[in-house]
């Protein structure tokens, strides 16, 4: 009895060291310390999971398909100090400004940042786009918010402060490239947060979508002035991608033309929406290839 007790101990302690940190249940930390800007604070519905059971599965498994979000909050997801690298990236989950694909683009991304030890940062912005708001300008303001709140990292989110990036999917790759060409703050200062640079200093960009123009899909999109401060920024999508892989291509181009150091990875096969859900598809490769990249910019720890 003693020695199965031994072995179930031994076993414990193998599981504990090979769980994710997200059994430490880490806690949301409101985005706004009061009124939320832009008079964009009025609750659709209530917020909830808005998935039906006839909805698509993603690598064999349902997502979560979170709606109705009129309060905004971060999220810190911590790497196993053994593997801490001196980078943080804000996590934006797609979703077409409607709903936010909160586990698949999300949670699992976090998950997957931390186990390449990166302090990851998931952004709930608030979504539907509100009436009015044809420029998404609230979602803007929510990641402007976070991106300062990152770089102030005061006791509650203490993260590291070297690289800050961004990563986002579909519209939330969107949101990413707005927000790294953003020069200014949409919104009036809150606190000394708001004082700091709301730029990151790298960009993922995952199937991004809006990048281009409806009429002329061979132009950028008007609110993202692509010029010297630009981040550098990695891009991956399929060329079957319904959202259009011109918006990879044309904002790939942009930035060259810039002289913004970019890499762009287009697959032949692989649609929209598979996160980091290994398929038959190579893009679901992606996340060694952005590794790699990060690893190259020196932003990873060193084995």
């Amino acid at each position: 009895m003693r020695r199965l007790f031994f072995f179930i101990g031994l076993l414990t302690i193998a599981l504990g060291t090979a769980l994710p940190v997200f059994a430490q249940n880490p806690k949301a930390i409101d985005l706004w310390p009061g009124e939320i800007p832009g008079g964009l604070t009025e609750p659709t519905g209530e917020e909830k999971d808005m998935s039906k059971p006839a909805d698509n599965l993603v690598g064999g498994k349902p997502l979560i398909r979170l709606g109705n979000v009129s309060k905004p909050t971060l999220t810190v997801y911590r790497p196993r100090s053994s593997k801490a690298a001196d980078t943080t990236v804000l996590v934006c989950p797609g979703g077409g400004y409607t709903i936010l694909a909160l586990d698949l683009e999300g949670t699992e991304v976090c998950e997957w940042l931390n186990s390449i030890g990166v302090t990851a940062v998931l952004l709930k912005y608030r979504v539907p786009t509100r009436t009015g708001d044809t420029n998404h300008v609230a979602p803007l303001q929510d990641a402007q918010r976070a991106m300062g709140l990152l770089r102030q990292s005061d006791a509650r989110l203490q993260v590291p402060t070297n690289h800050i990036g961004v990563i986002g999917f579909s519209a939330g790759g969107h949101l990413a490239a707005n927000l790294s060409n953003a020069r200014q703050r949409q919104y009036a200062e809150v606190d000394a947060a708001d004082r700091r640079s709301s730029q990151p200093d790298f960009v993922i960009l995952i199937h991004p979508g809006y990048l281009v123009t409806k009429e002329n899909p061979e132009k950028i999109a008007p609110e993202l002035a692509i010029g010297s401060s630009t981040p550098p920024t990695f891009i991956a999508m399929t060329q079957d991608d319904p959202v259009k892989v011109e918006n990879a291509l044309f904002y790939f181009l942009a930035l060259k033309k810039a002289g913004i150091p970019s890499e762009l990875h287009v697959y032949p096969t692989g649609g929209h929406g598979y996160g980091l859900r290994r398929t038959e598809h190579f893009v679901t490769t992606w996340p060694d290839r952005a590794a790699d990249w990060m690893r190259s910019r020196k932003l990873l720890r060193e084995k």
